[in-house]
């Protein structure tokens, strides 16, 4: 194995708490960093304080003017990680907090893309990453069929390594080279769905995505997978979800769903989520369409 530099990419906005406590565990490991860049995205909290208060070795703040979403701070991240040249990029949200020795694990793995493996503070594996995700059964409502945690149900059940279709950003570290190959994070996306287009990209590219079953990453959050479909939220997951369908979709069927969604959705609407739910699925929809042109690979 060579010896390699690795960058962590951590996004946070208004919640310095956990970020306080991200941060401190990324000083415990093993195998510090060689950067530890923090994209603070216009926090209004006490974020800045908790940076400025930070130790850790090779901490380096971004602070955008505004709130660029998860998507935005992710693309800004990696192209900073890339162009100071680093061999691997970390990216983090602010609600993990590593192993002392998840690092470690990770270098030691020769591979381009992987995944650290998440647990609640429990232990109880909360893997969500896609084991199957399906972009060619135009019946299947949601594309991600299975996943680490509902395959697996325990981290010792697991092999040493699972191949991933699908990852978040908590834990996926890849080496410059898939960055060469596919380009940046699409910043568009604004929030969801921006880890689920950057992986698509890469196997895509023919990488290939390993889970690694001692890696691990202690989630600081329960999962809050529902939200208000009716709310800004919402809105960001319709588009996102379609446009994932429309770039991806391997069969005209597939790509047809957005249409299909929509169409059920604005029907549905007055017995669940009313007319700002049919509203937020017919902007998304006509919205998605606008972003079905794959990003460019250039890092320029």
């Amino acid at each position: 194995m060579r010896s390699e530099t690795v960058a962590v990419v951590v996004v946070t906005f208004n919640r310095a708490d956990l970020l306080e406590q991200m941060l401190a565990g990324l000083g415990r490991l093993d195998r510090l960093p060689d950067a530890v860049i923090v994209v603070d995205n216009a926090s209004t909290d006490r974020t800045p304080k908790v940076l400025a208060a930070a130790t850790n070795p090779a901490l380096e703040v971004v602070r955008p003017a505004e709130n660029l979403g998860g998507a935005g701070g992710f693309h800004l991240g990696v192209r900073t990680a890339y162009e100071r040249g680093f061999d691997r990029i970390w990216l983090m949200d602010d609600d993990v907090v590593p192993a002392p020795d998840c690092l470690t694990v990770l270098m030691a793995q020769d591979e381009a893309c992987l995944m650290a493996v998440r647990e609640d503070t429990s232990g109880r594996l909360v893997e969500k990453a896609a084991t199957r995700f399906d972009l060619r059964n135009p019946f299947s409502i949601r594309p991600k069929t299975a996943m680490v945690e509902t395959v697996y149900r325990a981290r010792d059940r697991m092999p040493r390594r699972v191949e991933l279709q699908n990852v978040a950003f908590e834990g996926f570290m890849v080496r410059r080279e898939v960055v060469d190959a596919i380009g940046l994070p699409d910043p568009t996306f604004f929030i969801f769905y921006d880890d689920v287009d950057y992986a698509v990209r890469a196997r895509r590219a023919g990488f290939r995505i390993w889970g690694i079953r001692d890696a691990v990453l202690v989630r600081q959050l329960d999962f809050d997978q529902q939200h208000d479909l009716s709310g800004w939220k919402g809105y960001y997951m319709y588009r996102n979800l379609f446009v994932v369908h429309l770039r991806y979709g391997e069969n005209a069927l597939v790509r047809a769903k957005p249409w299909l969604v929509t169409a059920a959705v604005v029907a549905l609407s007055p017995g669940r989520g009313g007319a700002a739910e049919a509203r937020n699925v017919i902007r998304a929809m006509r919205d998605a369409r606008g972003m079905r042109i794959e990003p460019s690979r250039s890092v320029d």
